[in-house]
């Protein structure tokens, strides 16, 4: 989400519900006076680049002009500092993960970082699965049709380096959270990582 109170940070966010856009934009609006610095837009990075109008100060501008009428700072190509996939990158199909983040690694400058937690192998969500959702080695279909994939170390590993990145950091993130109401205890097990882009590719 966009920083209070802070004009030197842009932060853009996407997603491929258009509805969940419109509820992340009213979130923003009550929780700050200031949204220039707040940029949300549609888009499958799996299956597609991210617009132009990221990449483009023209472009940019014409995108400007037609949806927010506000000036902002320029962005180039390969000119953001960090990218974020938190909770993301396990909903996407496992065969289109590679161009998702070979896309995140197009837009970063050098020297970014890419921040990333997503489920773990054996998280209570895997195993709670009833076997006829499983749809592929550790992936799964809920019930909305929406896809989970359940990450090993190695799995994180080759995807983020094969795309370019360094690894700064990877490691299980592993909690036990209690439900005090229903009296039951919850073991979750995430994946959490830092990629780093090269400083020259």
């Amino acid at each position: 989400m966009a920083v209070p109170g802070s004009k030197n940070i842009t932060v853009y966010a996407c997603d491929c519900s258009s509805d969940a856009l419109v509820r992340t934009k009213e979130n923003i609006d009550r929780a700050i006076s200031s949204v220039d610095n707040f940029h949300s837009f549609c888009c499958d990075f799996s299956t597609s680049e991210f617009p132009d109008w990221v990449a483009c100060d023209r472009c940019r501008d014409k995108f400007m002009l037609n949806h927010s009428g506000g000036s902002e700072s320029k962005h180039c190509i390969g000119g953001v500092d960090f990218v974020t996939l938190i909770f993301t990158l396990s909903a996407v199909p496992k065969e289109r993960m590679p161009r998702a983040i070979k896309e995140c690694f197009a837009v970063l400058k050098p020297g970014g970082l890419l921040l990333f937690r997503d489920y773990g192998l054996y998280d209570m969500t895997m195993l709670r699965f009833e076997p006829e959702k499983r749809v592929g080695f550790r992936e799964y279909v809920r019930s909305d049709g929406t896809l989970s994939y359940f990450f090993c170390l190695d799995t994180a590993r080759k995807l983020f380096t094969d795309a370019g990145f360094i690894e700064v950091e990877l490691e299980y993130c592993c909690v036990k959270a209690v439900n005090r109401r229903k009296g039951k205890d919850m073991y979750r097990v995430w994946v959490h990582g830092k990629f780093q882009k090269p400083f020259y590719n």
